[in-house]
């Protein structure tokens, strides 16, 4: 049994009892953990406002120093932390490690980062209005917002969470992180390591429970000033209704419809290695995942055969096996919204040449398990086409042009990551130009991420941007100060 972090002390919830972790791969219970409720959620704000004013006091060299030392914690206990991703969320070994390494990497920048906080001078004699600008001497500076709630995904339960409370407290305030309930653990642990680091009582509180309740309190409560998520567009555009009305910042980071586009010229080979790593890493549960194949008529064909073989040889299996490539969906009722889209498209008109339906016999009997699946003769219409799917699918659709797939892809609700396989340079840079997306990557996988570079989506894919030094320019406010010298 775990126990939620306020206030530097560990304590379970004030009358919301415990809830049940469990492991998607074999159904058993994994940990328990408070459900938290509105009041432990209001413990939490109080407690991260008295802390408030420790934190933006705090050297930017000691924030520097405790955020190093969190990263070096990270790293040391790597086997530690990848065994318990692996269990809360299906997620295989080999990922879970990678996972830990990234976040100990996005602790270290937001060290770097600490140190680097800082506004701009101005020139204001170089304008007319007002007079006197001669004798001003103009500069702004950066102070920390606030108070900041961390929510968290299931799929990167440690990583994102890391992009989310390092900057906030690289620049100086203090956090609330509320790790998703499917997988509360690693948060958990992020909460230990932190205080070990030497981040102040309160600095760092990590609360458990239901979004509605801890969830909605946090968005509500007057003691907060920015909310950071990650999840699901239909409930990010809720809680951004809710903490704009409240006059809150919000960085939002929601669903995505990545497309994976392939022209005539494209190498098969690496473009199919793309969409294999694309739609079935994780089971495709990545926001920024391979979600829709656009190929041209000519390569359609040989590119869904070629991806087809190389589907087949995937390992579908135990997560803590280092040999397993796949692993489970979060829970059943994940599986079974993937199996419902599945047999729509094919009553619809589309064919499964691998895959198509749940992995129920042994080692798979207990577990969410989803065999990856490629389909054919998709169509725009179809609910998996439209809908972001979070699941071990690959839907490949025939387009007579890249113009056509562009149109196509700019037909969504969504924006945040592409990719355009092709050996003509300049004619993929001009569909970068026409994708409204937050990224393009060009011969690369919608999968790439780097932890220091901006990252977000336009239209309902996000608000705002992530990547360290992006997220404490939204998690700072500028100040502008004028000296009159006259």
């Amino acid at each position: 049994m775990q126990r939620m972090l306020i206030a530097g002390e560990w304590v379970d919830s004030e009358g919301g009892g415990t809830m049940v972790v469990d492991n998607p791969a074999t159904g058993e219970v994994v940990d328990e953990v408070p459900k938290g409720t509105r009041a432990d959620a209001r413990r939490a704000v109080d407690a991260a406002l008295e802390a408030k004013g420790r934190m933006e006091r705090l050297p930017a060299w000691e924030r520097y120093k405790i955020l190093l030392k969190a990263a070096q914690l990270i790293e040391g206990r790597l086997e530690e932390l990848a065994r318990i991703l692996s269990l809360e969320s299906g997620k295989p070994i080999r990922d879970s490690r990678i996972e830990v390494q990234r976040a100990s990497v996005t602790f270290t920048y937001a060290a770097e980062e600490a140190k680097r906080l800082y506004g701009e001078v101005y020139q204001p004699d170089a304008y007319p209005l007002p007079p006197g600008n001669e004798n001003r001497f103009v500069f702004s500076i950066r102070q920390p917002i606030g108070v900041v709630v961390a929510v968290s995904p299931f799929n990167f339960p440690l990583n994102l969470l890391c992009h989310k409370v390092a900057p906030a407290l690289a620049a100086g305030n203090a956090v609330i992180a509320k790790p998703t309930s499917e997988t509360p653990l690693i948060g958990l642990k992020l909460g230990e390591i932190l205080v070990e680091a030497g981040v102040p009582k309160g600095g760092i509180n990590v609360v458990t429970g239901g979004g509605s309740t801890v969830g909605a309190e946090l968005v509500e409560n007057p003691g907060t000033d920015l909310i950071t998520f990650t999840g699901s567009t239909d409930v990010g555009l809720a809680l951004a209704a809710d903490a704009t009305r409240r006059g809150k910042r919000v960085i939002l980071e929601m669903g995505g419809m990545d497309p994976l586009i392939v022209l005539e010229d494209a190498n098969l080979d690496k473009a199919t290695d793309a969409a294999l790593h694309g739609c079935f890493g994780l089971a495709g549960q990545v926001c920024i995942a391979v979600k829709r194949i656009f190929a041209v008529e000519k390569v359609a064909k040989p590119f869904t055969e070629t991806l087809t073989k190389k589907v087949g040889t995937l390992n579908v299996g135990n997560p803590l096996e280092a040999t397993t490539d796949v692993g489970p969906l979060i829970n059943m009722e994940s599986l079974h919204r993937i199996d419902g889209m599945v047999r729509e498209a094919v009553e619809a008109g589309a064919r499964v040449t691998i895959g198509g339906k749940r992995l129920a016999d042994p080692p798979h009997a207990k577990g969410s398990f989803y065999a990856p699946t490629v389909l054919e003769d998709v169509e725009p219409e179809m609910r998996l086409a439209q809908e972001e799917t979070f699941g071990p699918l690959g839907p490949v659709q025939s387009v007579e042009s890249a113009e056509e797939a562009v149109e196509r892809t700019n037909a969504s609700i969504y924006g945040l990551q592409s990719s355009i396989y092709t050996s003509d340079l300049r004619k993929a840079l001009k569909l970068a130009r026409e994708i409204k997306a937050g990224g393009v990557m060009i011969n690369d996988p919608t999968t790439i991420r780097w932890d220091n570079m901006p990252f977000g989506g336009v239209k309902q894919s996000g608000y705002g941007r992530e990547g360290v030094r992006f997220a404490i320019q939204e998690m700072t406010e500028l100040k502008l100060v004028n000296i009159n010298l006259a």
